[in-house]
This record gives structure tokens, C-alpha cells and sequence, in this order.
């Protein structure tokens, strides 16, 4: 079955990031003679393609190993050295990723600094690509774009939580923007979890009333229809695989597949056999005819749009 889109940041609107590659890709390969001792001022994304390379980061020993990607953040000491015959190739990447134009995205996370890339049968040819098309004194469209794929990955793997606190802390409306948006983030990516909603909002630092108002206004839906949302978002792709719809329903925690089918349409406008149909007539040369505005990630609402559900 194909894989549904989701995670931690399947929520955050593309216009809200802004990634900036600082310097050209480095392509590493390293030879037994390879030393290294430094410290950036930027973050660093490390991923093997082929060898063993050998980190103390901080004082924090971490070998590497095809498949493995590894996180080095700004002002963090790195020491790193390759003892075997095999040379150690990989690909470094040095840049930023701010939220908003105002803050770093990766201080209010916490991650696991090194992780094996769940997805490294489809990565590893993209990143072997990526390095070898990287220009040696420069970067281009292509390279950020597929960069950012490939920090996506990263993140959905290595991500445990959301920081309480961060070194850049935000104030006033951009608090309650990131504070929505990380509420948003945690329900799109556990839907089927029947608390995740609650405790979205009890994880925020505002007052629940406030911060129920404040969520519906940026996103669109009360958090419990977003999740609603976004449980049916998910039964869509089950669908269009070919699952019957009482078999849909039960992926998506719904016994009832008659009570299904009346949310499914409430929530995306036509019945989940309409939606089968219109996915086959797309495959015979239709088109699907969503409605563009409706398909818009509703948290560009931040810039003021209200919502059109009810709380």
C-alpha cells in the first residue's frame, strides 16, 4: 500500500519556512588521512552513502554508517576521522531553517541527533544524485529544493518532541502563532489518537478558551474538526488504493460505515463513493474539480483569514 503523507511538519504551510543553503554541498570523501576539528555557525545535515565516519561532537562519540544522517548544530564542537581501508563518502549540507522569518524552527524542537533514515531505499539514489550534481562553489534551485526533502526526512525521523523552552523564545502574536502551529502539527500527525486534540490544547501555554478561539481563527476548525480533518484526509488515500469503504472506515477508526460516509461528506464535500468516482474519471483524462480554495492548507489563515466552521 502507497504510504500516506503525514508527520510533524505535514501542517506547517510551505510560506511560513525559510530555508537558506549558506554554502555549496560538501561532498565528502574521505580517505584514512581525513581529520577534522571545528565548530560552524550554522546547522550541518551529514548523511553516508558508503564507509564508516567516526564524531565526537561535544564530547559525544557517533559513528556513521550508510543510511545514517546526523544533525550538527550551530556552535556545536565536531571532531571526525575515518579508521577503516573504505573511503567515507557522504554529503554535508551547512544552513538555516527559520519559521516565520523570525526564529529557528530547529530550537523548538528536540531531536535525535543521529538516526538511520527510515525511507533510505527511496532516499539513498536521490542523495547520491544530489551529490553528484552539486555544483563545488555554489548552489542552485534544484539543490534547495531536494534539500529540503531530504531535512523533511531527517526531522520526521529524529523529531521526539517540542521544546517548553528554546534559546529564541517569540513574543505576542508570534507566541500564539507558533504555539497554534504546534498544536496543528502534533494532531495532523496522530489523527487516529481519540485525545490528541486535548491534549494539544492543554500542551499550549495559554488559556484554554483563548487558545480554542485563537486556534480556530488561524486554522479554519476547532481542533477536534481538525482532526476530524485530517482522519479523513487519511481515508481518502486508503480509498483511492481501492479499499472498500467499510474497510476505509476501519482504518480510520470508524465502526459504522454509514456514520463514516456522513462525516467523510461533511468534512470534504461528496460521499466517499463520489470521491472513488472522481479519482477514476481523473484516471481516464477528467479532472478531479476540487475546489483550489478549499484544498489550501487553512493554516495560511495566520495572516488573518477566519474559518467557516462553527467551534
Amino acid at each position: 500500500m502507497d504510504e500516506i503523507e503525514g508527520g510533524i511538519l505535514s501542517s506547517i504551510p510551505p510560506s511560513a519556512l525559510n530555508l537558506t543553503l549558506t554554502r555549496a554541498t560538501i561532498r565528502m570523501e574521505h580517505s584514512q588521512t581525513w581529520r577534522i576539528d571545528k565548530t560552524n555557525p550554522v546547522e550541518d545535515l551529514v548523511i553516508c552513502l558508503e564507509g564508516r565516519g567516526h564524531y565526537l561532537i561535544d564530547g559525544d562519540p557517533r559513528v556513521m554508517e550508510p543510511g545514517d544522517a546526523m544533525l550538527i548544530t550551530r556552535g556545536q564542537r565536531f571532531q571526525g576521522w575515518n579508521e577503516g581501508a573504505e573511503t567515507y563518502i557522504g554529503i554535508a549540507q551547512h544552513f538555516t531553517l527559520n519559521i516565520y522569518g523570525r526564529h529557528d524552527l530547529l530550537e523548538q524542537m528536540e531531536l535525535q541527533p543521529k538516526i538511520r533514515l527510515t525511507r533510505w531505499s527511496l532516499l539513498e539514489p536521490l542523495a547520491r544524485h544530489y551529490r553528484q550534481g552539486a555544483p563545488p562553489s555554489s548552489v542552485t534551485l534544484g539543490q534547495h529544493h531536494l534539500f529540503m526533502y531530504f531535512l523533511i526526512a531527517f526531522i520526521e525521523d529524529a523529531f521526539i518532541g517540542w521544546r517548553g523552552s528554546a534559546a529564541y523564545q517569540p513574543e505576542g502574536g508570534d507566541a500564539l502563532d507558533l504555539a497554534v502551529m504546534k498544536a496543528a502539527t502534533m494532531i495532523a500527525a496522530n489523527p487516529l489518537d481519540a485525545n490528541v486534540a486535548l491534549r494539544a490544547v492543554e500542551a499550549s501555554p495559554y488559556n484554554p478558551d483563548y487558545f480554542l478561539r485563537a486556534f480556530q481563527k488561524r486554522v479554519g476548525r476547532t481542533p477536534r474538526k481538525y482532526q476530524e480533518f485530517k482522519r479523513m484526509e487519511r481515508a481518502m488515500h486508503f480509498l483511492e488504493t481501492g479499499m472498500p469503504v467499510a474497510a476505509a472506515a476501519a482504518e480510520v477508526g470508524y465502526t459504522d460505515p454509514y456514520y463514516f460516509s456522513r462525516m467523510f461528506k461533511r468534512n470534504l464535500g461528496l460521499s466517499p463513493k463520489a470521491h472513488v468516482n472522481k479519482v477514476r474519471q481523473s484516471r481516464h483524462g477528467g479532472l478531479l474539480g476540487f475546489d483550489e480554495p478549499d484544498q489550501e492548507l487553512r493554516l495560511t489563515g495566520m495572516e488573518g483569514e477566519h474559518g467557516r466552521d462553527a467551534a
